[in-house]
């Protein structure tokens, strides 16, 4: 994997309801040179991180629990934090103001959470 040397030293939230999933996404981003600096199963608990954490980049997945992550993205937003979407559904529609947003499907290669992370990062860097 080509990693980007800018992205060493990154700090991420996962946002990510099964544990395996989110082991597994900690690994592959800690591999990539990224510090994961929170973890947050659940709704409420999301809200609160994304909210009160300072971090570079947070990966949400869409569906947590049976609710929506939307309302984090919110937040996320409203605070000027890059963020991309994980989801195991395919076809996963997005409201009008999350339309910009890196989606990664799951099971996703390491290069493709790279790639959209990158993306998330210079949209940002954009404006």
């Amino acid at each position: 994997m080509g990693v980007d040397a800018a992205l060493n030293g990154r700090s991420v939230l996962i946002v990510e309801d099964e544990s395996m999933v989110a082991m597994l996404l900690q690994d592959t981003l800690e591999d990539i040179g990224y510090t994961v600096i929170g973890l947050a199963p659940r709704l409420n608990e999301a809200l609160k991180k994304a909210a009160s954490l300072v971090f570079d980049i947070a990966i949400l997945d869409v569906n947590l629990n049976g609710s929506s992550s939307f309302p984090v993205a919110e937040v996320l937003k409203a605070r000027g934090l890059p963020f991309i979407f994980a989801t195991g559904y395919s076809g996963t529609s997005l409201p009008d103001f999350l339309q910009r947003v890196p989606i990664v499907q799951k099971p996703f290669q390491p290069q493709e959470l790279e790639k959209a992370i990158c993306t998330a990062l210079s949209q940002k860097a954009e404006g």
